[in-house]
């Protein structure tokens, strides 16, 4: 096996190294000379970062790293890193390539931070309001401010490779905690806002947090209960309103920032000189729902690196040539928005504008319209409420407008389909499509605060067709994208050039596919590779060591399959069902098919793991309660018109419930008639179903933050609901109750 070192007077002697080569690889990329030495090479270098390495290598400044490639360099493999670890103060190979965007030369977050600085030290970087003022940081200050945080946490006595939690919704102080904690040599940690107090202990306790950063006096509450559980933390922060108790080691925002002010550059500019890009910079934790959550530990290069390649790929354009802007909003401490919010942006030198903290209860379009973002990342769930929303206007239009706007949709999906099938190629557009444009699709764009946007993602979860075709008829499409938390964020991702409707699009440069164990339908495990991969679980060797396999591919426990280049993603090995009679059942399609054929439902959950059959929970759309988030018993103005039409006067959710509507439950019978009638055997038939009192919700737990359905979460909490669909009916007595056939 050939491996290859950095420069070692730049750097630390990292070993770098391509993955090895495989029939199933979708690209070759040839470097080992044998499967067996292969795995020799592996194995020797995971147990040397685990058992052997207890010293670090001496420091070396970062400042410049370059990276020379000798055409054969032999180097002793055990004594080099591994490419993963479960320590935090380890380090770990890079898995560089030859030539490309993976030969990059590596890169700390200070130094992708200081060459943006360099080069569009005066744009603005972060704008947020205050009131009705609106307020901007320039890269120059942003940085400045960075650095002022990272002297206040050594100040506070944050020690190297040790937390720093953040708890709060984004703001300029989330991302200048961020990165404070990282020049300063510690981890920064996001802690999901809707945590109880006992999961943001874990949180803590599991990176050995030395001060936390909370955004108000409840998020406080939270770590105030378990304080007496973390031995380690010595302070806390909180960056938004007044503090209403004064307590030892609690400081607000101003005055913590004050702390380091006066503090000399020196200790710092040697911590940031000793940070090398294979380090861990930043943990990432699961969601959590099948057991404790895991600290995904990315390396400095995992994000400088993905945040090079994921721009270069969207075709983000530089500060000097046309300011990229973004709105923040999701959920920080996601991987998503992470990489968008901060690094992606970052490397180009865009703005990030911070939407309201009730952005997801109603204000989002606010600060769309007043920002008008050129790039825009919305889960699914968002999108879907946009569509309702934009549905629900319509049905109170006059029937001309419906008419025209019926018209200019099916102008404009037609129009949009032809040029995906040409892959984006410059086609001539009917007339009709330009009149269109000019009647609907630039009024709905104004309206969504899109008007100039030409990048609109989504990801996180799956996203149905209808939603997607909904988008694209108006002249709005949605590219797709796939990855997680392990992948530093991106793996695949749709372009205008490279779009196919239902697909994740293809590898961002420098990144690799493989498809493990492909059936005779070509639907394998999604196996990825590339410099975005995780360096490991913190402190979790043998998690660490299910995640990738053998030849440090990591495995994403998703089903997909290859057409001409495009992934599709076809399932979830863990959510697959798997029928009493052995028949394996992937839940999601089957799940979007009915969304899509009862245009009421909000959310479907399939069961059936070791049952007879297939049963299926049911959400009907309804009103959102604007302070708490949570589902109200109203239903939307689109499903009551619905309603109307099947001649239901229902005007609840509680209307519907247990079969009390004969019309609706008739049109939602009828609809799960016709996705049985496409399914492959009668094991994936729906037999029985049930509209549940409520919708789902983060709130309420069965959806994670972002928006993901929690299956375990449900599964527990309708328990008893799920029992009675597999309760044997009786035996007949009467010629007219006779028993359900087989």
């Amino acid at each position: 096996m050939q491996l290859i070192a950095c420069e070692p007077t730049t750097m630390s002697e990292a070993v770098v190294m391509e993955p090895p080569r495989e029939a199933a690889f979708m690209e070759s990329s040839c470097r080992a000379d044998s499967a067996a030495e292969l795995d020799d090479c592996t194995a020797d270098t995971n147990e040397s970062s685990e058992e052997e390495r207890e010293e670090q290598v001496a420091a070396r400044p970062a400042q410049s790293v370059s990276v020379q490639r000798p055409a054969s360099l032999s180097l002793p493999v055990a004594s080099e890193p591994g490419l993963w670890t479960s320590r935090g103060d380890a380090e770990v190979t890079l898995r560089m390539g030859e030539s490309g965007l993976a030969a990059e030369p590596p890169l700390t977050i200070n130094q992708m931070f200081s060459a943006t600085v360099e080069r569009f030290g005066d744009y603005a970087a972060l704008g947020w309001k205050e009131g009705e003022q609106q307020k901007t940081l320039t890269y120059k200050q942003y940085y400045q401010a960075c650095r002022s945080a990272a002297k206040s946490f050594l100040k506070l006595g944050l020690e190297r490779y040790h937390g720093v939690g953040i708890l709060g919704f984004n703001s300029m102080e989330w991302f200048i905690a961020d990165i404070g904690a990282i020049l300063a040599g510690g981890f920064a940690v996001g802690i999901y806002t809707t945590n109880s107090p006992d999961a943001c202990q874990y949180v803590a306790d599991n990176c050995k947090a030395n001060i936390i950063v909370v955004e108000n006096h409840k998020q406080l509450q939270k770590i105030l209960q378990v304080e007496d559980k973390l031995p380690h933390l010595k302070a806390i922060i909180q960056y938004k309103d007044a503090i209403k108790e004064k307590r030892p080691n609690l400081y607000s925002w101003s005055e913590f920032m004050e702390l380091g002010r006066d503090e000399p550059d020196a200790p710092l500019d040697a911590i940031i000189s000793s940070q090398k890009p294979n380090q861990c910079c930043t943990l990432i934790y699961t969601s959590g729902t099948t057991g404790q959550p895991k600290g995904v530990m990315l390396s400095h290069d995992n994000l400088t690196w993905t945040a090079l390649s994921t721009s270069r790929h969207v075709h983000l354009t530089e500060a000097s040539q046309s300011q990229e802007v973004v709105v923040s909003y999701l959920p920080l401490s996601h991987i998503a928005a992470q990489m968008v919010d901060i690094w992606v942006n970052m490397k180009v030198g865009g703005v990030t504008h911070f939407a309201q903290p009730d952005a997801l209860k109603g204000s989002l379009v606010n600060t769309m319209k007043e920002v008008r973002p050129t790039a825009f990342m919305g889960v699914p769930r968002v999108w879907e409420k946009m569509q309702e929303k934009m549905k629900s206007i319509g049905a109170k239009s006059s029937t001309v407008r419906r008419k025209v706007a019926a018209w200019a949709k099916d102008v404009g999906l037609q129009t949009n389909l032809s040029k995906m099938n040409q892959n984006g190629a410059s086609a001539r557009s009917p007339f009709s499509y330009h009149i269109a444009k000019k009647l609907v699709f630039k009024k709905v764009r104004k309206a969504l605060g899109l008007d100039r946007c030409s990048k609109c993602f989504t990801g996180a979860a799956p996203i149905t067709k209808d939603t997607l075709e909904f988008f694209l008829s108006l002249n709005i499409p949605l590219y797709e994208l796939f990855g997680m938390s392990e992948s530093s964020g991106p793996h695949t991702i749709s372009v205008p050039e490279a779009f196919r409707l239902t697909s994740v699009g293809k590898e961002i440069p420098g990144c690799k596919t493989k498809l493990h164990s492909p059936d005779e339908e070509g639907n394998g495990e999604i196996c990825l590779w590339g410099r975005h991969v995780f360096m490991g679980y913190l402190n979790m060797a043998d998690k660490t060591k299910e995640a990738l396999d053998a030849e440090g591919w990591l495995r994403s426990g998703d089903l997909g399959k290859h057409d001409d280049g495009f992934l599709f993603i076809t399932g979830r090995i863990k959510e697959l069902i798997i029928t009493a009679g052995g028949e394996n059942v992937p839940p999601v399609p089957i799940e979007e098919a009915v969304k899509e054929h009862v245009p009421l439902i909000s959310n479907a959950m399939l069961i059936g793991d070791k049952r007879k059959f297939l049963s299926m929970l049911l959400t009907v759309k309804c009103q959102v309660n604007a302070e708490t988030g949570a589902p109200e018993d109203e239903l939307t103005p689109e499903v009551i018109e619905l309603c109307r039409k099947l001649g239901s006067t229902a005007t609840r959710v509680s209307d519907l419930t247990g079969g009390k509507d004969r019309a609706v439950h008739a049109a939602i019978q009828e609809g799960i008639n016709r996705v049985n009638e496409k399914s492959t055997s009668n094991a994936q038939r729906i037999q029985k179903w049930l509209i549940l009192d409520k919708d789902f919700s983060i709130t309420g737990g069965e959806l994670g933050p972002t928006m993901k359905l929690k299956r375990p979460v449900v599964a527990k909490m309708y328990k008893e609901q799920i029992e009675n669909f597999y309760k044997e009916v009786p035996t007949p007595t009467t010629p007219d109750a006779p028993l359900p056939p087989k």
